[in-house]
This record gives structure tokens, C-alpha cells and sequence, in this order.
């Protein structure tokens, strides 16, 4: 028996009734279009999932069942399924109501929650107890809902919504052991660098273990300002991949497809001897493979399906040039650290944008000063709309945009940079800046703050009654230039009706290296949430190659060539980055191990010996040190950051992924015991 699945990624934004409607509409007619009996919706992605506190107020789930019920007419001649909040018995829980041919016939809810880092669904949702089930009113009629399957028309049919997969009681074993021939897996997956390698594995080995086709379908874009959801559709039959859809695409919606034989799932099943139904009467409590008491049996018609290739389908262009296949992007067969580089560009291009429009800004202000982390942010900024422009076309990305056309100098008019000026900032980082822009087609200023500094540091002056000099007050003679540069960008800003970025990077975070009101200033941070170690390698990655629909961007070498600077102290002292702190690879080694493995200090210092053999014992302790305790000092500038991307599964964002007191001990015991170590 063949029948044509789907999956479907869409780009959703949490409460926007009206476009997640249509997202889900118009993917639905694409998969009837094809010729799919089957589609695979994301999880929640009738409400958006990341409601957060708003999945508490009562006319949510109530307003999502009204979508839902208005999308009815759209299922005709489909099995599908909508991820909505359910409220039963005063909790509320993550369900798919599952769709057969326009009517809802059953409810299936999330066994096992993610309430890790980024996600926090336990606060949310309660999980649902394996081989519960329950009766649900919905919509004035009275549905199954719990840990269900389904026989719908002689295809045996379950689910794994999400973290149900990831975890190692996967319910899609208990489902094969009942005969189960096709797993839907709505997902809403944040991206972060590699992840797409364990969804695969995980889709792969499902449908191997299962005997059974399985459809992965992901959310896409950034839905609700931090989390970035990279898509990917993946649909795999006993252990085969026979199609995948594109990741970080700029589409509203993919539609990726395949036809499959259950007939051979059937025939792999039965050749493999370890395969053991579930048949006895008391076999797990659940009354046996055919009590039915677990399972949902629907009437439905399949349709003959003739043998496709697995494809993805986009929404139409209207430029006259030819649509995008919409298949996988050729990230896969990259060196691990090349893919990496290409995926953040991606990753970060799809959240600006995502970001740009949902926010209904008019466009980007940097403050651009010829360094490596504003120029990333600039960089990342061009990125996205040459990225976006390639995929959809100028009358797409108009439309998106809330242009009535494309215009020429769509990076000029996007995007603001100015550089600011002080008695400390060098040309060389000036040239750098104007280079730069000018490479992007950026619109580019400069100005010259030194006399608000001078001010300042007079007024100061006055009040403590004493001249201010480097040698007793450099913190504050940093500081002040750091400052004055934000109320004037600000005003930008406020003038141009755009957002302004942030420029601070994850390692600075880390260790507190940045001027709060200062260079911290902005409403989105976009590279807060990856170290400087990484921008400096994707910086040179983009100046000698970038992706293939950019090529390289040779300006860069101007930033390229400098040593990491602030240019706040007298230019004679040579003050840099590495200088004030610690060379940043070991910087950002040091944080991996003290806060993403949350090891000793000790054993840090142990675990980098052999990593940098080049750099005395006693100078790695000092590092370590000096890391712990400024650690433990700036949690307060991480709780004060904009928001960030999540891109990396270790975090030092202490509002998704990262959480520490503001006030502690600041590690004074553990750095006593690191200087014993030392001195042993």
C-alpha cells in the first residue's frame, strides 16, 4: 500500500491568530495540491509555541480551538493534526488534535516535557501519564485524549511530539510493538550548531527500531524573539531517508513530500526476529494489542498514490523567475567547523529578519567602530537581506518587508551605521569602519563625542572635588567614552524609527568586559550568545569565502588584520582585548568547563594543562581565577542584557539557558583551594 506523507515547517509568531491561520491554510492546499494523504503539522503551531505566561489566560486554548475549527474545511481528504493547548480537568496540556477528513476524532497529548535551558514547558503544561487516556470535550463533541494511537482506514498511526523523542523511553517503541506503521513527530526544535545531526539520528533509528515511516516536521524563523527554529522537514522509512526539506529558508512555509510502501514496513517487521507485538492480556497493564482501549479506529479512504521522488514545495513567485527546489541546503557534506560557519550566518540572517518584521521596526542601527563584534553585527545585518533576496525574490521580500517595491539600496536603507569618535580611536579603525560599510552599502556617519567626554569627566570632577587621571580612575575614564557614544545613537535610533543592535559578544558577557549603558545598548543583541573566539574565525571565513549565494567580502580584512581593541585608554599604552583579560580561546575554554560543566576550579585548571601546553601553569591559574571571580561579579550585566539568539547549547543567557544569583560567594573557597593546587 503507497500513500503520499508530508511535513510541513512554518513560520509562525506566538498570538497572531490571523498569520499562523494563514501558514497552516496555505501549507494545507500545497499538501492537497501534491497529492498527500498525510501532513505533519509543527507542535503548537496554531498558537505559536512560544506563548510563555500567555498559555495561562483561558481564552488562548479557547481561541486557538476557533482556529482550528476554522481550518476543518481545509482537511478534507487529509489526516492531519493541529498543535494546540488543551485545558482537561483544570491542567493544561500539549496535545495534537488529530483531523481525519475535516472532522476531530481524538486528542493526543505530550508524555515527556522539554524544561531545559531555552524551553520551560513544565511551567506550562503538565505531562501526560503514559497509558492514561481520558474523554475530552472539544468543540461541543466528545473526543479521546491522552496516550492514544490511531487505525485510521487499516494505517496504524501514532505520535512522538518532540521532546518525546529525545528521550530514552521513546513512546514510538511502545507504538511499533502495536503495530504502528507511521510516526508523526510535531517538533518545535531550536536550532543550535550540530543539533541537526541528533534529529536526523533520531528520525533515522526511529523508523529502523519501529519498523515504520516516520515525518518530522519543525517550526520556523524566530517565532518569539530568542529562539531560532531552523525547519528542516524529514521523513524517513525503516531506517532510509527518502526526503528532507531545506533549513533556514525565508519562505512563510515549506511542504516537503514523499511516497511510501507500508507494505514493506509491514515485511521488515515481520522478518525481524527480536520484533514482539504486544499480545498478552496483562502486557504492560494496557489490556492488549487488541482491547482498543489505547486505540482510535476512523473510517478513511486512501487514495492510489504513484511513486514520487521525495520534494519540497515553496510558495510561488511572482517575478517570473523560477522557484527554489526547496531541498536541503549543501551545509552537509562541509567540514564540521565550515558548516558550522555557514550555519550561524544563516541562523542569525533569518532571525534579523524574522526579527525586523515582527517587531515592525523600519530597519537597523550599529554602532560601527571598525572592531570585530560591530562589524559582525553589520555584516550578519547585510547577510540576511541578500540571503532573503536570493531565496524569495524582490516581490516577495517587499511584501515581507511592508514595501510597496524593492528598493536599489535596500542595505543602505535597512541599515544604519555610525561611527563615534574619541581622542583614543585610531584612523586605522576609523578606515576600517568606512571600509566596511561602504563594502556592505550600508549608510555610514561618523561624529565626534570626545567633548561630551571631556564634559562629563569636568562634571564628574567637580562633584568628588578632584582631577580625574588614568592612573587612579581608568575603570570610569573607560567607562565614560563607552557611555557617552549611547544616548546618541539612541536618538538615531528613536529619529529613524529602527532598532539598535547591541555589539557585545558572549565572551565579554562571560567575564563582564563591557560598558553597561555602553556598548551593551540596544533593544536585540545578536551575537550575545557567541564567543569572540568563533566571530573571529567567521569574520575570516566571510572576507575569503561567505556562502555561496554572497561570496567573499574582501573589506573585511581591515578588521580582520587588528588586534581586538576598546581604543578607551591613551593610545600609547596598546591597550587590547587579550591584554586586559586572557587570550580568548582560553577564555572561552574556561567558560565551556566552569559553566557548561560546571567544573571546579581546580579541575578546570587541570583540564586546560593539556590543551594550551604553551602557556605556563601558574599563568592558566591566573586565568582561571580571574575568570571565576568576574564571573561571579557581572552576573548582574548578563540579567540586564537585550535579548540574544540562542545558538549554542551553553548558554550564558540567565533568562533561557543560564541562571545564577546575582549575589554569591563569588567562588572564594573554590579559588582558595585553585592557589593551594597551584602552590602544591
Amino acid at each position: 500500500m503507497r500513500i503520499t506523507v508530508a511535513g510541513a515547517v512554518v513560520n509562525q509568531t506566538p498570538l497572531d491568530w490571523a498569520r499562523n491561520r494563514q501558514n497552516l491554510q496555505d501549507a494545507l492546499r500545497a499538501a492537497r495540491d501534491v497529492g498527500a494523504s498525510v501532513v505533519c503539522l509543527p507542535e503548537l503551531a496554531v498558537t505559536g509555541y512560544g506563548c510563555e505566561d500567555a498559555f495561562y489566560a483561558g481564552w488562548v486554548p479557547e481561541t486557538a480551538l476557533g482556529v482550528v475549527e476554522s481550518l476543518l474545511p481545509e482537511t478534507r481528504g487529509l489526516v492531519t493534526s493541529f498543535g494546540v493547548p488543551l485545558s482537561w480537568s483544570g491542567a493544561l496540556y500539549n496535545t495534537q488534535l488529530v483531523v481525519v477528513d475535516g472532522v476531530i476524532v481524538a486528542a493526543v497529548a505530550k508524555q515527556h516535557l522539554a524544561g531545559d535551558g531555552l524551553h520551560y514547558e513544565p511551567r506550562w503544561f503538565k505531562a501526560w501519564p503514559y497509558g492514561h487516556r481520558a474523554v475530552a470535550n472539544v468543540l461541543g463533541r466528545e473526543i479521546p485524549l491522552g496516550d492514544l494511537h490511531l487505525d485510521v482506514g487499516g494505517v496504524r498511526l501514532g505520535f512522538e511530539i518532540c521532546e518525546d523523542a529525545w528521550v530514552a523511553d521513546r513512546p514510538g517503541a511502545r507504538l511499533g510493538r502495536r503495530g504502528v506503521q507511521l510516526v508523526l513527530n510535531p517538533s518545535a526544535s531550536h536550532f543550535a550548531f550540530d543539533k541537526i545531526d541528533v534529529r536526523r539520528r533520531l528520525v533515522l533509528e526511529g523508523s529502523r527500531a519501529f519498523g515504520c515511516t516516520y515525518v518530522y516536521s519543525n517550526l520556523l524563523g524566530n517565532e518569539a524573539g530568542r529562539a531560532i527554529y531552523d525547519g528542516g522537514t524529514l521523513i524517513a522509512s525503516c531506517g532510509e531517508l527518502v526526503a528532507e526539506g531545506r533549513r533556514f529558508s525565508f519562505q512563510p512555509w515549506l511542504l516537503t513530500h514523499a511516497t511510501v510502501d507500508l507494505d514493506i514496513a509491514r515485511t521488515r517487521r515481520a522478518r525481524t526476529a527480536s520484533f514482539r507485538p504486544l499480545h498478552l492480556p496483562d502486557d504492560e497493564g494496557l489490556g492488549g494489542l487488541d482491547s482498543g482501549l489505547d486505540r482510535v479506529t476512523v473510517p478513511f479512504a486512501w487514495p492510489h498514490a504513484e511513486v514520487r521522488v521525495g520534494a519540497t514545495v515553496a510558495p510561488p513567485r511572482t517575478d517570473g523567475l523560477p522557484q527554489g527546489e526547496g531541498g536541503p541546503l549543501p551545509l552537509e557534506g562541509l567540514p564540521k567547523s565550515e558548516r558550522r560557519l555557514e550555519s550561524f550566518t544563516r541562523a542569525i540572517g533569518l532571525a534579523l529578519l524574522d526579527y525586523l518584521v515582527k517587531s515592525r521596526s523600519r530597519g537597523f542601527v550599529v554602532s560601527l567602530s571598525g572592531g570585530a563584534d560591530s562589524a559582525a553585527v553589520s555584516v550578519l545585518v547585510a547577510a540576511a537581506l541578500r540571503l532573503a533576496r536570493h531565496e524569495l525574490g524582490d516581490d516577495a521580500l517587499a511584501r515581507r518587508l511592508g514595501l510597496p517595491t524593492l528598493p536599489l539600496d535596500l542595505v543602505a536603507r535597512t541599515l544604519t551605521t555610525v561611527y563615534q569618535a574619541t581622542r583614543n580611536s585610531s584612523t586605522r579603525t576609523l578606515d576600517a569602519a568606512r571600509g566596511v560599510a561602504e563594502a556592505l552599502g550600508a549608510h555610514f556617519a561618523v561624529i565626534d563625542v570626545d567633548a561630551l567626554v571631556g564634559a562629563y569627566t569636568e562634571k564628574a570632577e567637580a562633584v568628588v572635588g578632584r582631577s580625574l587621571s588614568w592612573e587612579t580612575d581608568d575603570i570610569a575614564l573607560q567607562n565614560i567614552q563607552a557611555r557617552v557614544r549611547a544616548p546618541g545613537i539612541w536618538m538615531v535610533a528613536n529619529v529613524l524609527g529602527k532598532l539598535l543592535l547591541a555589539t557585545s559578544n558572549r565572551s565579554e558577557a562571560a567575564v563582564g568586559y563591557a560598558t553597561m549603558d555602553g556598548d551593551t545598548c540596544g533593544g536585540l543583541s545578536p551575537i550575545a550568545g557567541i564567543d569572540k573566539a568563533f566571530l573571529r574565525r567567521w569574520l575570516r571565513f566571510m572576507e575569503v569565502q561567505g556562502p555561496a549565494e554572497l561570496g567573499p567580502l574582501p573589506a573585511l580584512a581591515l578588521v580582520n588584520t587588528q588586534e581586538p581593541t576598546a581604543e578607551l585608554r591613551p593610545a600609547g599604552e596598546g591597550q587590547t582585548d587579550e591584554k586586559d583579560l586572557m587570550p580568548y580561546p582560553v577564555l572561552d575554554a574556561i567558560e565551556r568547563a566552569a559553566i557548561g560543566d560546571l567544573l571546579h576550579p581546580v579541575a578546570v585548571l587541570e583540564l586546560l594543562g593539556p590543551r594550551f601546553p604553551e602557556v605556563p601553569r601558574a599563568t592558566l591559574a591566573v586565568y582561571v581565577e580571574r575568570f571565576f571571580r568576574l564571573f561571579a561579579q557581572n552576573q548582574w550585566k548578563r540579567e540586564r542584557y537585550a535579548p540574544s539568539f540562542h545558538v549554542d547549547d551553553e548558554n550564558l543567557d540567565p533568562k533561557t539557558w543560564c541562571r545564577f544569583p546575582i549575589l554569591s560567594g563569588a567562588f572564594h573557597a573554590e579559588l582558595a583551594a585553585l592557589s593551594r593546587a597551584v602552590g602544591a
